[in-house]
């Protein structure tokens, strides 16, 4: 037992200096958007297509931020997000004003068309927490309203985040949906095989299993 505990010890301490320096995954990508209130005033055929300056994909995830001053009680903040590859291919996500705070999840494929996979009416987000949409290409699209997950492991099919646009007016005729505040958008992607060190500790647990079992012999030998 005195040289398994000498054991454990040694191998803390090469463990800890590793993961102190332990090196970013080179494929990490973080981009964080501010989106203006202005922005929010527009139908969505006028809506700005913003093009990312690097794409998000393999695994991602979009964090939702709304600070918005709703100006009328029908009003919606949209985002909509875009495949880098087809761009009829998109994820959307819209946020209702209070005091019913709607929330909804639609999906648009060339085969499927647009469809809304979830919708809450009441009550389906609130501006104290952030809504989180995530995506990984094996387990699809996983999206949480911020109290709770309303869309778990959607397959919609390979996706890679190239654009992105917002809007807020159903019609052009209609008052403005926003008056102030902004909705901060925060874009992480990585491909978690492209870290060189990701299976380190398992092979640091294999070595100390293999280190002890020999110990063990030895002992029992003696």
């Amino acid at each position: 037992m005195k040289y398994l505990f000498v054991l454990i010890l040694f191998s803390g301490l090469i463990i800890t200096p590793v993961f102190a320096q332990e090196p970013k995954n080179p494929s990490l990508i973080i981009d964080t958007i501010e989106v203006p209130s202005y922005e929010f005033n527009k139908i969505l055929r006028d809506a700005d297509i913003i093009q990312m300056e690097e794409t998000h994909g393999v695994s991602w995830q979009v964090t939702i931020d709304n600070n918005l001053l709703y100006a009328n009680p029908n009003g919606n903040a949209v985002l909509r997000i875009y495949d880098k590859d087809n761009p009829e291919k998109l994820v959307e996500i819209g946020m209702g004003a209070k005091p019913n705070e709607k929330f909804w999840i639609a999906v648009n494929t060339p085969k499927e068309g647009y469809v809304v996979v979830h919708s809450d009416l009441e009550r389906g987000w609130s501006s104290s927490s952030k809504s989180i949409v995530s995506y990984t290409e094996r387990a699809g699209l996983t999206v949480n309203n911020g109290a709770r997950i309303v869309v778990s492991n959607l397959d919609i099919g390979v996706f890679k985040i190239g654009s992105y646009s917002v809007y807020g007016m159903e019609s052009s005729t209609d008052p403005p949906a926003i008056n102030s505040g902004s909705m901060v958008l925060e874009f992480i992607s990585g491909d978690p095989a492209k870290n060189p060190i990701a299976f380190f500790p398992f092979y640091i647990a294999a070595a100390v299993g293999i280190l002890v079992g020999i110990l063990y012999l030895t002992k029992k030998r003696s």
